[in-house]
């Protein structure tokens, strides 16, 4: 959500800080503010990463995905053991992928090279491409992918492999990248699979009533940039919605069974979604650890004020890719315009939003020191910074060191949904990969982050010393996780360090 994000590099290590030792310091009482929202059930099961990563089989969508462009789509790969793989690609014209634009097959191979040493938990990997095709399911497709080549020579060679649109023929396959094909026609058309080059799977057991847990098997693949024209050269850094596994995939999933048995010629229509209309209220929190490019793991958690339209926000901020290992905590506020209809995203609503004053809070000691090592006017003003003590920023107009810059301003993307479980969603704006700001409308997003889950409706108390202080509510709502704070070990502070909302 609004706030500035400052290119500000700084690498700092860390080796044996205790969270017990920042208990010591910080004192109890700063320990204990942390909203109830974010604690875990007792009986939550913990997330398993697989090293290396196991990823022969078959892994789908589990509901309509979109991408910067904006782009609609759903996602078919199946990996075999001699590292070959065969994936599909289903785009659409409609967020509730319902109707069929064109389908991509890609065939190749992809080797695991190592850990990654960038993006904690993930393994680096080497692909190559044997053949890409693309089959029309309307004339208006084939004619949207033909304009997206340029003038270039080799773009007007692609052209010609490209049917003209009274030649159209449904189920026609094509070929952009194979053995019958002169040139890379994939490349020209800005397509790229670099997302095989991050990846990571984890297992987690999702709870079934009057029943043994459920076995569920997510693949995470690399982020996709937010500037097309950078995608041919970017390699990920975090990553974008996960697939999971045909055989051990979250229950119920009405799409689950529809992607798995598509294929190119067929390529799945998802049942109907009922449209709800955004209206924003009551406390919005991470369902688990989110990843973001330039290495950055968080939990965020918003309470919206929708009968004066102002919002406050914590964003948790960690050093491990489970969010087990705290380092630092933001909390900010601000207001919010009324929600218009986005013209260029279908089903988005589009607000601005403002962030007015800001609070951090040091949760170890390295962020301690580089904001005790910071000028006292470029974060928080005279006086030392303690460890779990959280000063107020707002006088210094936000904090240098940590890229907040305040007043903002940023001009936001939002959608709500309502998962099979019937659990409320709200998706808020992918943030820019370069870590800028969408400060203007121009750099308004086009895609979503990772879902918010809906902890209840009605407002909540807020303490204006502790934070936000769990009320009994009135009426239910879902159950929040919350991550328990472990040693530290390691803390990698990079570029564009915070990314809001």
């Amino acid at each position: 959500m609004p706030a500035a994000l400052l290119p500000y590099a700084c690498v700092l290590v860390l080796l044996g800080a205790r969270t017990a030792e920042a208990a010591g310091m910080a004192g109890a009482g700063h320990l204990r503010w942390e909203p109830r929202c974010q604690q875990p059930l007792p009986n939550r099961a913990p997330v398993t990463a697989l090293l290396p990563p196991r990823l022969d089989g078959p892994w789908i969508s589990t509901g309509c995905e979109v991408r910067p462009g904006p782009e609609f789509l759903t996602r078919s790969y199946t990996f075999y053991p001699n590292r070959l793989f065969r994936a599909y690609q289903f785009y659409y014209r409609d967020p509730s992928c319902r109707e069929p634009a064109h389908s991509l097959l890609i065939k190749g191979r992809v080797r695991l090279r190592r850990a990654s040493w960038v993006t904690r938990g993930a393994t680096e990997a080497d692909y190559n491409l044997y053949k890409v095709g693309v089959v029309f399911h309307s004339r208006r497709a084939l004619l949207e992918v033909a304009g997206r080549l340029d003038h270039s020579k080799a773009s007007r060679d692609c052209a010609h492999r490209l049917p003209p649109a009274r030649a159209w023929l449904p189920g026609a396959l094509y070929e952009l990248l194979g053995a019958g094909a002169e040139r890379d026609c994939a490349a020209a058309l800005g397509f790229t699979m670099h997302d095989l080059s991050l990846v990571r799977v984890q297992r987690r057991l999702q709870p079934e009533p009057r029943a043994a847990p459920r076995l569920v098997e997510e693949l995470y693949l690399g982020d996709i940039h937010t500037d097309q024209a950078e995608r041919r050269h970017y390699r990920p850094t975090g990553y974008q919605r996960p697939l999971q596994s045909a055989l051990h995939h979250a229950h119920p999933c009405p799409a689950c069974s529809l992607i798995a048995r598509s294929d190119e010629h067929h390529p799945p229509v998802l049942p109907p979604q009922v449209a709800l209309p955004l209206r924003l209220g009551g406390r919005w929190v991470s369902p688990g650890c989110e990843v973001r490019p330039a290495v950055l793991f968080l939990t965020r958690l918003f309470t919206f004020h929708g009968h004066n339209r102002s919002w406050e926000g914590y964003y948790h901020h960690f050093s491990d890719p489970t969010c087990r290992q705290p380092t630092f905590t933001v909390y900010a506020a601000g207001r919010y315009t009324k929600g218009t209809p986005s013209a260029k995203v279908r089903g988005g609503t589009e607000l601005v939003f403002q962030v007015t004053r800001a609070r951090v809070t040091p949760m170890d000691q390295v962020t301690t020191a580089m904001l005790n090592f910071s000028e006292p006017s470029s974060c928080g003003g005279p006086g030392a910074w303690a460890l779990g003590a959280e000063r107020d920023i707002t006088a210094t107009n936000g904090c240098l060191p940590l890229g907040i810059r305040l007043p903002h301003v940023e001009y936001e993307l939002f959608r709500m949904e309502r998962d099979p479980l019937g659990q409320s969603l709200l998706f808020i704006g992918q943030r820019p990969t370069d870590g800028s700001s969408p400060d203007t409308p121009e750099k308004r997003p086009t895609s979503y982050q990772a879902p918010l889950v809906l902890c209840d409706s009605v407002a909540w108390g807020f303490s204006p010393q502790h934070g936000a202080q769990l009320q009994t509510p009135v009426r239910g709502g879902t159950p929040c996780p919350h991550v328990a704070p472990l040693p530290v070990l390691l803390l990698v502070l990079r570029p564009a360090l915070l990314q809001w909302l």
